[in-house]
């Protein structure tokens, strides 16, 4: 059958011979767009993914060339943000290869499926960690997260369990451009533990940034300053971009803008690609770089001047106080050393 006009169709098979109740129609249908297999909601995003590859591409060749300029300096901060972008640049790739073989054969590739979903998983995984462990101050102004670290790790593993099994329903074989219902109960874990997330970062940004300030350390307050307003404004725009999801969804229910659904993914990969640019940005390698590494004594160089206003000067001790007498036996009488006053007298 050929269609000419751009639009939603169901195929319905339909009798209405009584005799026919009983039976059972095996088979299946193939659909086929003008530009290949991929389902109307799908077809952008092969396009999105292929831009978003070479938008990685972009980001990566920056922060790899400004690692091999100042290696000396990099530090371990900078590897994990390093890490990061090397797993998008192949979870872009992967998505893309995967709808270009799903929209070239009309069949989804499963292994290159697990692949996309893994490291992008794991990205998200990785980000989150790095971002917690950042808030927290570390290799700022603590050298380790002490107790902590356990339960850093255990919420990390959580979070990596419950997207990937998400994303593993979700993507894998999948053809419709419908999600199935068993994403609806598989997504609540992942948000509750975004929630936490975010709630956990803050916190310990609010504690990191009271420190900063309490020491003085004006170049790394600043830069968490920076930090905070970034989050944070990302955290707004993502609560207004799921009221937005939830209306889209609710008020499109015979998906008659099946057109402009793909923006809905979309955007979190721009919101998630926008933060790393922006963490690039402030935290890019320098020769300056270890300026806001954690340091042993607490103080440098650049915290100097502004440490000093903080400290208040203190009565000096009676015992340092040089008296009356012991100052007068360094001078004589009239006020000249006593070496003068014996060449005097000899005189």
């Amino acid at each position: 059958m050929e269609i000419t006009k751009t639009g939603m169709y169901n195929l319905y098979f339909i009798h209405c011979d009584p005799k026919l109740k009983e039976v059972v129609l095996e088979g299946k249908t193939i659909w086929k767009n003008p530009t290949g297999y991929l389902p109307g909601r799908m077809a952008p995003l092969m396009n999105f993914y292929g831009i978003m590859s070479l938008a990685f591409v972009i980001l990566g060749i920056f922060w790899f060339s400004q690692n091999a300029r100042f290696w000396r300096e990099v530090l371990p901060l900078q590897n994990c943000v390093t890490l990061v972008i090397t797993l998008g640049m192949f979870e872009m790739a992967f998505w893309y290869f995967d709808y270009a073989q799903f929209n070239k054969t009309g069949v989804r590739p499963t292994a290159t499926t697990i692949w996309a979903v893994t490291f992008g998983t794991v990205k998200r995984t990785v980000a989150r960690l790095i971002i917690l462990m950042v808030s927290m101050g570390y290799g700022v102004v603590r050298p380790t997260l002490g107790g902590l670290t356990s339960k850093v790790v255990m919420l990390g593993v959580t979070f990596f369990m419950a997207s990937e099994v998400l994303e593993l329903v979700e993507n894998v074989g999948a053809v419709s451009d419908l999600s199935g219902k068993a994403r609806l109960f598989l997504v609540l874990p992942v948000a509750i533990l975004d929630a936490f997330f975010i709630l956990w970062i803050f916190t310990s940004l609010s504690a990191t940034l009271t420190k900063l300030q309490v020491k003085r350390m004006m170049a790394k307050l600043d830069i968490y300053r920076k930090f905070t307003n970034a989050l944070a404004v990302a955290v707004i725009v993502s609560v207004g971009w799921i009221c937005y999801e939830l209306y889209f969804k609710s008020s499109d229910v015979y998906n008659e803008q099946w057109q402009n659904a793909w923006i809905i993914p979309a955007f979190w990969q721009v919101l998630s690609f926008s933060l790393l640019c922006v963490i690039c940005a402030l935290w890019a390698p320098s020769q300056n770089s270890t300026r806001y590494a954690y340091s042993d004594d607490g103080s440098e160089e650049f915290d100097k001047d502004d440490t000093l206003t903080l400290i208040k000067p203190s009565p000096m001790p009676m015992k340092d106080v040089r008296g009356g007498p012991e100052a007068r036996s360094l001078h004589g009488g009239n006020g000249l050393p006593s070496e003068d006053v014996e060449e005097e007298k000899t005189e």
